[in-house]
C-alpha cells in the first residue's frame, strides 16, 4: 500500500479481538476519513470479516471438487473456488486503498469448519459441507445487509454489493445440492455462538509474511473483480 495512504489511515489496524459475529463494541465510531469518505469501525471489521470467510471457503470449495460424490457438490465446490477468489481479489483492492490490513487466516471457529471437513468424506462431508456453507452464508449475509444499509463509504458499499451477490450465489448452489438440514441450519442462523472472541476473531498476519492470494480456476465463468475507486 502506499506510503501515503498508510500514514493517513494507520489506525485502520483490525482491533485483536475482533468477532466474526460480534462486530467492534462502537461500530459507528469513525476510523478515518478518506475521499471515498468516512470509514467506521464497523466498515473496517466488514472487511476483515470479508477476507477471513474467503479464506476459510475457499479450500473447502477446492475438497468439494475433489470429495464430493455428486455433479452438484463438485458444481457448488466450484462456484465456492471462483467466487471467492474474485471476491477476495475485491477485498484485497478495497483494503489496500483503505489502508486496512487483512489477516492470513481465517478465524479459529472457522479452521475449526475447515478441519472437520478435510477429515470427512463420502456423503459425510457432502452434507456436512452444504449445511456448513448454508449457515455461515446466511449468517454473513445479515452482515452484509447491516453494512450495505450503515456505510458511507463508497468503497464498502461496492465490496457489500459484490459480497452480497457471491453469498447469495454460493447458497443457491449449496441448496441445489438438496443435502442441507434446515433443521440444524435455521435455529444456528438466528443464534450468535457462545464462544469467547479470540475464536471468533482471525489472527493478524505476521510482519514481512507475503498476502496470501487465492487463485481463480482458469475455466472459472465468474466475472472477475470490478476496479473501484
Amino acid at each position: 500500500m502506499g506510503g501515503a495512504v498508510s500514514l493517513t489511515l494507520g489506525s485502520l489496524l483490525y482491533p485483536a479481538m475482533l468477532g466474526v459475529q460480534k462486530i467492534n463494541s462502537a461500530p459507528s465510531r469513525i476510523v478515518a476519513h478518506p475521499a471515498t469518505g468516512p470509514v467506521t469501525a464497523a466498515d473496517r471489521d466488514f472487511v476483515v470479516k470479508t477476507r477471513a470467510a474467503d479464506l476459510w471457503e475457499y479450500p473447502v470449495g477446492e475438497k468439494a471438487l475433489k470429495k464430493g460424490t455428486t455433479k452438484a457438490v463438485r458444481s457448488a465446490g466450484e462456484q465456492l473456488v471462483a467466487g471467492d477468489a474474485a471476491l477476495d481479489a475485491a477485498c484485497r483492492q478495497v483494503a489496500d486503498q483503505l489502508g486496512i490490513t487483512l489477516p492470513n487466516q481465517p478465524s479459529p471457529q472457522q479452521q475449526g469448519f475447515e478441519s472437520r471437513l478435510n477429515g470427512e468424506n463420502g456423503k459425510q462431508f457432502d452434507t456436512d459441507m452444504a449445511t456448513t456453507l448454508r449457515t455461515t452464508n446466511g449468517q454473513f449475509l445479515t452482515t452484509i445487509a447491516a453494512i450495505r444499509t450503515t456505510t458511507t463509504n463508497s468503497l464498502v458499499r461496492a465490496l457489500a454489493d459484490r459480497a452480497n451477490n457471491t453469498v447469495l450465489n454460493h447458497i443457491a448452489a449449496v441448496e441445489k445440492t438438496g443435502l442441507v438440514d434446515f433443521t440444524q441450519v435455521l435455529p444456528q442462523e438466528t443464534n450468535s455462538p457462545n464462544l469467547p472472541a479470540q475464536s471468533l476473531t482471525p489472527p493478524p498476519a505476521i510482519a514481512g509474511q507475503p498476502e496470501v492470494v487465492l487463485t481463480p480456476p482458469a475455466n472459472t465463468t465468474v466475472s472477475p473483480s470490478p476496479t473501484v475507486g
